[in-house]
């Protein structure tokens, strides 16, 4: 097998890591309106590929609004069936002289992108709106409720005579399944947008300690030690990852460990009348570390 590369070695690296950190990640949450997601999102979703993306995923419907119409598949979806719900709910509450209530919620709101802060707020127009049907038709109050399944509440509205009542149920469950839906999809933005953060954080961290390390390698090649800068200083960092108190030790105190002293490149001292031994390595290796230890990069 051939010898991985330094790039090939980083690219792993980079892999290993990202997905050591986002392993935890469940985009299946149930709905939830944590601050710290509200705090997040305008840094994830206002990104100018972010606003790319609505724009290639736009399908226009001849009936769509110019709001809707600009709005990705998930937000589209969940922008008419919150419209249908507050439109069915607005005439119920008329016929039945009840208040009516102030359904907030544009498209314009759900542009670029759906966000928690706002699913708690469309939460809180169909609880709204769940008042005053059960207001409007008291007699039902014990047949259906809003946290019944989906399936029960369908087979009430197929069986109901009532065309306003089984319109406003029927868009209540698209309400809940299409918010999901967007819920989803705003996780997974966020999980995108967590994971380029992290790639990048990755690689400035690696091109500075490569940075770092060419200072090394460079001060000393300009010493002219008899030693080999580059193998020196690749292996100090490669141990310094794991124990960088133990590895700084070593390259001060004995360099030779990670890059033995070359000999053949220890000049002779006496104009070459001693011979190059034991002793100057030593004293080589020492001079080295001694460098290092106030070498300042």
């Amino acid at each position: 097998m051939a010898e991985e590369t330094e790039d090939e070695a980083f690219e792993q690296l980079l892999n290993e890591f990202i997905s050591s950190q986002l392993e935890d990640v469940d985009i299946s949450d149930s709905l939830s309106t944590s601050k710290a997601e509200d705090s997040s999102d305008k840094d994830i979703l206002q990104e100018k590929d972010d606003f790319l993306d609505v724009k290639q995923n736009v399908q226009p419907e001849e009936n769509d609004d110019p709001e809707i119409a600009k709005l990705r598949p998930e937000e589209k979806a969940l922008a008419r069936a919150y419209r249908n719900f507050s439109d069915a709910i607005t005439i119920i509450a008329d016929e039945a002289n009840l208040p009516l209530h102030d359904f907030q919620i544009t498209p314009q709101a759900l542009y670029p992108n759906y966000k928690p802060s706002l699913g708690q707020k469309i939460v809180n127009d169909v609880i709204a709106g769940w008042d005053i049907l059960m207001k409007a038709f008291p007699d039902i109050t014990s047949k259906i409720s809003p946290d019944m399944s989906d399936e029960k509440l369908l087979e009430f509205a197929e069986k109901c005579e009532h065309e306003t009542l089984q319109f406003a149920i029927i868009s209540y469950i698209e309400v809940l399944i299409e918010m999901e839906g967007c819920e989803i999809s705003y996780k997974e933005r966020k999980l995108r947008k967590e994971k380029r953060k992290l790639e990048r954080e990755i690689y400035e961290e690696h091109q500075r300690r490569a940075d770092c390390a060419r200072a090394y390698i460079n001060a000393i090649e300009q010493k002219e030690f008899p030693i080999n800068a580059e193998r020196l200083v690749k292996n100090f960092f490669k141990t310094s990852t794991k124990d960088p108190k133990g590895a700084y030790q070593i390259l001060t105190e004995n360099p030779a460990v990670f890059s033995p002293i070359e000999f053949n490149k220890i000049k002779p001292r006496f104009f070459g009348l001693l011979k190059v031994g034991p002793q100057d390595g030593i004293r080589i290796n020492r001079i080295i570390g001694n460098f290092l230890k106030h070498l300042k990069i």
